[in-house]
């Protein structure tokens, strides 16, 4: 069932919630969550950018739903806001944004949470994403998804700023697996036990950035595959796919291109796995005229038959017994020493 909103709800004089979310206490506590935290599969959808604005509203093309950058219409009421408003009565709008730091220690912005919110009644926002990160401290805000250690100290202090955000949300919170470029010598756990320990005790979803988890296993040479195997397939309630840069040593997270083939194995990996989950393309950056962007979205349609066909490894199937996932097709990153991730950030050439 669809979460929507009503916009004069016979008892109150605000808008109200209804659907799944409509006792978003006792749905958080529940122990029995459905899958993609009962969030439907919406398909293909690509993010909407503001040089696409007049090919949307001029064109209205068949993509089946939309994800904005939540930030940039929490204080639009100018064109933005309007050619949102247009957008949001026809196709499914998904929220996805950069500035919750849910990672720091400086107290949470219940101001911000607050126009988080109203946005989402406003747009009828399926979900509200943001990202396993920080993004400043002591107020100041570096603009960056910066990466946390991934130890018990992190994972019990962002439970609990989850637990509150999802309150003030009044809906699960949905979080994603960021890019990074270092990692700390305290980490006791890798990334997908982290994200799995998070998603069940704060009771939250994942979204699932494919292209972030290759990026990221060749700049800390770890195997992708595995992480996509060990992620709890139930909390995924979306995917992100993405272009980036390969600078011979590291990857740069970019959202400037095509998704290479190594992302695309991994999205049909992850795909089987999950079964049908909502899948946006990000381009961010030299973005091409928009039928290129939605375009390469629908090349994940090549997977969609091939869907649940797989389990991961130590999972029962129906008879009871463990199967284990083929091996991958490739090809993969070569293993060995990266050198400094951060030179080329530091370079200033980013």
């Amino acid at each position: 069932m669809v979460e929507r909103v009503s916009r004069s709800h016979p008892e109150c004089s605000k808008p109200t919630v209804c659907g799944p979310w409509a006792s978003p206490l006792k749905f958080f506590e529940s122990p029995n969550m459905p899958p993609r935290l009962g969030n439907p599969d919406l398909g293909l959808g690509v993010g909407l950018r503001t040089v696409h604005f007049n090919h949307i509203l001029s064109e209205w093309p068949a993509v089946d739903w939309f994800e904005i950058i939540s930030e940039n219409f929490l204080n639009s009421q100018g064109r933005p806001r309007y050619v949102l408003d247009q957008i949001a009565e026809r196709y499914p709008i998904v929220m996805h944004g950069v500035s919750l730091s849910i990672g720091s220690t400086d107290p949470l912005n219940f101001e911000y949470l607050k126009k988080l919110a109203l946005l989402a009644r406003q747009v009828q926002a399926r979900w509200i994403s943001d990202h396993v990160c920080w993004t400043g401290v002591a107020g100041r805000n570096t603009h960056d998804l910066l990466p946390v250690p991934l130890n018990e100290e992190s994972l019990a202090h962002m439970v609990e700023r989850v637990r509150v955000v999802q309150s003030v949300l009044e809906r699960p919170l949905v979080l994603e697996n960021p890019s990074s470029y270092l990692t700390f010598a305290d980490s006791t756990m890798p990334e997908w036990e982290f994200l799995s320990q998070l998603a069940d005790q704060a009771n939250c979803g994942l979204l699932l950035d494919v292209n972030n988890v290759y990026v990221s296993s060749v700049n800390h040479d770890f195997d992708p595959v595995e992480y996509i195997e060990r992620v709890p397939h139930d909390r995924v309630v979306q995917y992100h796919l993405a272009g980036h840069t390969n600078c011979g040593t590291h990857c740069i997270d970019t959202h400037d291109g095509a998704v290479i083939d190594a992302v695309w194995e991994l999205y049909e990996r992850a795909r089987r796995l999950t079964g049908g989950v909502s899948t946006l393309l990000e381009w961010d950056a030299n973005i091409p005229e928009f039928p290129v962007v939605h375009a390469e979205v629908q090349k994940a349609k090549q997977f969609f038959d091939a869907s649940t066909s797989l389990k991961a490894p130590g999972r029962s199937s129906a008879s009871g017994t463990a199967e284990s996932l083929p091996s991958s097709r490739g090809p993969w990153p070569a293993r060995g020493a990266v050198s400094n991730p951060l030179a080329f950030i530091v370079a200033g050439d980013a």
